[in-house]
């Protein structure tokens, strides 16, 4: 077995040596042609020997190739060498590759099954017509392991071990066996058949029409762009052109003294929301401001709770604080209606109030 060993390992590394190129799924049909070394089952008291093997195949996938393989050995016996025994068969063999680009060589598993005929001649003495001949076919199955190089426009090695079980159980040198089992190493080639398949011709580059671009990226491709060049930033309506953008955020007062958002101006901070979010560009200042009641100090805080209370509704509600200036307390330095402190009415409701304005 220490010798069997020797000589697989000794064809194997052959296939590491073959240089080639990248490998590439190519399904023409292919000849392959090899030789090597058949050690017979002990069991069946035969020679090893040399064998050769001859076959059809083609890839079917960039990964599994199929083989019709054609094999011929002639051992003879080992106690009677002057007697004859030959056998030769046909297998189809499934290869299965592991490939890596830019790798010379690739190793493959292997599977097949097949028909072994065998021709055997025994000493029959005192029989005038001895020796006799048996004839005779059975069933085999193989199994083994491979290296091939890359398979290229000219020709690939390969290099393989393999194992084949002979469920031969009419031998006469050895009747007590059911089925012999033989090591084979061989190393071969693999030629294509035909010219190599036609690299895939690029498409030509299709130009661009205006609908595929967008040159000043306000979102409006160059076909529906009546305002072509606008400034980065600017909010455009289907056509292209700049429209204006207000959020109106009338409705959001306050109690006297309060800044605690009121039922009614949820509805109005909600469609605010909805607006910042069809205009992800857009950035606002969050202004908070109070009535005319009160110290100017204590109103400057007051603002800027208000303003912290919208601010806070709208980051909680999926607004980025990145587009929110503030919050920015005004206190009531710009009243909508500026009455005047001492009179009666200074607490007017419509200056109890936040406000965004529009950046940009």
């Amino acid at each position: 077995m220490n010798k069997k060993l020797l000589t697989a390992a000794l064809l194997g590394g052959l296939a590491v040596a073959q240089a080639a190129s990248a490998q590439e799924f190519d399904d023409r049909w292919y000849l392959t042609g090899s030789a090597g070394f058949n050690f017979q089952d002990s069991a069946r008291g035969t020679q090893d020997v040399p064998f050769a093997a001859l076959g059809l195949g083609k890839f079917v996938s960039p990964n599994w190739a199929i083989d019709g393989e054609l094999n011929y050995q002639n051992p003879g016996l080992t106690s009677n060498r002057h007697l004859n025994w030959s056998q030769y068969g046909i297998s189809v063999d499934f290869r299965r590759f592991w490939l890596s680009e830019g790798r010379e060589y690739n190793p493959y598993f292997l599977f097949g099954v097949g028909y072994q005929q065998s021709e055997e001649e025994w000493d029959a003495f005192p029989n005038p017509n001895s020796p006799q001949q048996r004839e005779d076919g059975n069933l085999a199955a193989k199994v083994g392991l491979g290296l091939q190089t890359t398979f290229d426009s000219r020709v690939a090695v390969r290099a393989e071990v393999a194992y084949r079980a002979d469920f031969d159980s009419r031998s006469v040198n050895a009747p007590s066996e059911d089925w012999f089992g033989d090591v084979l190493a061989s190393i071969g080639l693999v030629i294509p058949l035909g010219p190599p398949p036609a690299a895939p011709v690029a498409p030509a580059p299709v130009a661009p029409s205006c609908a595929d671009l967008d040159d000043d990226g306000d979102g409006v491709n160059n076909c529906d762009d009546r305002c072509p060049n606008t400034p980065a930033g600017t909010i455009v309506g289907p056509d292209g052109c700049p429209v204006p953008v207000s959020i109106d955020l009338k409705g959001v007062n306050f109690d006297f003294d309060k800044s605690v958002l009121r039922p009614d101006a949820l509805t109005i901070l909600a469609e605010a929301s909805e607006i910042l979010r069809r205009y992800p560009q857009l950035t606002v200042e969050v202004a908070g401001h109070t009535d005319l009641c009160g110290p100017d100090d204590y109103n400057q805080k007051l603002s800027e709770r208000r303003a912290k209370a919208v601010y806070d509704y709208l980051t909680s509600n999926g607004i980025q604080s990145s587009r929110l200036l503030g919050p920015v307390g005004y206190g009531e330095s710009r009243p909508l209606e500026p009455t005047p402190q001492t009179l009666p009415g200074c607490k007017n409701e419509r200056n109890r109030r936040t406000e965004l304005n529009v950046q940009n």
